[in-house]
């Protein structure tokens, strides 16, 4: 399952059943082998969370603040970021 606004680079490969979450940003070439969290930036072989994507789709800093819209994010708990209202 690939939800809304995620964005897969070339060659990468999904095994089956694993779901990608909302805004989520697979690298090229990437290995995906288990669940992606939503916002989540992922890497590698087998791919690993790099950082957080923005729904505007930019990297988030530390700051957890976009630097194209200024959308704000928070950690709702560790390995899951939500947007602030």
């Amino acid at each position: 399952l690939v939800k809304r606004g995620a964005s897969i680079g070339a060659n990468a490969t999904i095994v089956c059943g694993a779901t990608i979450g909302r805004y989520a940003f697979i690298g090229a070439g990437a290995v995906i082998t288990k669940d992606v969290p939503d916002f989540a930036l992922m890497v590698g072989v087998p791919a690993r969370r790099m950082g957080w994507m923005s729904r505007a789709g930019a990297r988030l800093g530390a700051d957890l603040v976009c630097p194209i819209d200024g959308s704000r994010y928070r950690l709702a708990e560790p390995g899951r970021l939500e947007e602030m209202p």
